[in-house]
């Protein structure tokens, strides 16, 4: 008989879509706070196998994207959050960031564009984000009055 043992990961508990939502919208709140643009948070419960929610973000260089990305992850920490893993911090034109149950994209105007995942994700439905001073879908705020 084996005395070998095995290590075995277990699969944290399915948050309920309350939690998800209330990620989503720190996630998003994170972003902000570093200046993301255009944060959109989209519902994919039922659509994705691999995760319930999106968090969607622009940045405006490849420095901003990573600054972004570092930001999340260390609030993360700092919330206990769960961290799985990052593809395309090297590039800067899409990083990713997979939260467990929320994926955050982080984008380049270009990339985003490009990729369209609210085109793939329509049939999601949008969290609202309460952000502070944000003008909706922009992620600028009061900067938008500037022009005018």
């Amino acid at each position: 008989m084996s005395t070998k043992k095995t290590k075995v990961k277990i699969k944290a508990e399915r948050p309920t879509p309350a939690q998800t939502e209330a990620r989503m919208r720190e996630v998003a709140a994170w972003l902000h706070d570093k200046q993301a643009r255009n944060i959109v948070a989209l519902d994919v419960a039922g659509l994705c196998d691999i995760a319930e929610g999106v968090v969607l973000a622009t940045a405006g260089s490849v420095r901003h994207a990573q600054a972004l990305a570092d930001h999340v992850l260390d609030m993360c920490g700092r919330a206990d959050g769960v961290y799985l893993g990052m593809e395309g911090y090297q590039a800067g034109s899409w990083i990713l960031l997979d939260l467990n149950d929320v994926l955050v994209h982080v984008f380049q105007d270009g990339s985003r564009s490009f990729y369209n995942l609210e085109g793939l994700w329509a049939e999601a439905r949008e969290v609202e984000l309460a952000l502070p001073g944000a003008a909706a879908g922009d992620g600028l705020g009061d900067l938008d009055d500037l022009d005018a």
